[in-house]
């Protein structure tokens, strides 16, 4: 899981550095899509008796990570929605997605 985690965050990466905007979209997505497997691979098995008394049970399931999964989500898709938003509107108004040419835009 923390190979495909690291692939996630790689490619997240390379589409994060690229000139346009919509790669740059997708790049924080994917980065997002690592964030929450490296949260969901990080909540295991816990080892100990639950909080709870009168079960004697071994193991249980932590349900902070996947109360932080579920925010992440809500957050990634936020985020990758207000981008989107944002890159069309920047494309309506300028004609491009390019950011050298929305450099050139700002010097004038």
């Amino acid at each position: 899981m923390s190979i495909v985690v690291g692939i996630l965050f790689a490619i997240g990466t390379y589409l994060i550095l690229s000139k346009t905007l919509l790669r740059i979209i997708l790049g924080v997505s994917i980065f997002g899509h690592g964030v929450n497997l490296l949260l969901l691979s990080m909540g295991g098995l816990k080892k100990g008796g639950p909080p709870l008394l009168g079960l004697k049970e071994s193991s249980f399931t932590d349900p902070l990570p996947q109360a932080l999964l579920l925010t992440a989500i809500v957050i990634n898709f936020a985020t990758t929605a207000l981008f989107l938003v944002l890159s069309y509107r920047a494309y309506k108004v300028l004609g491009t997605d390019d950011l050298e040419e929305l450099r050139s835009y700002e010097d004038e």
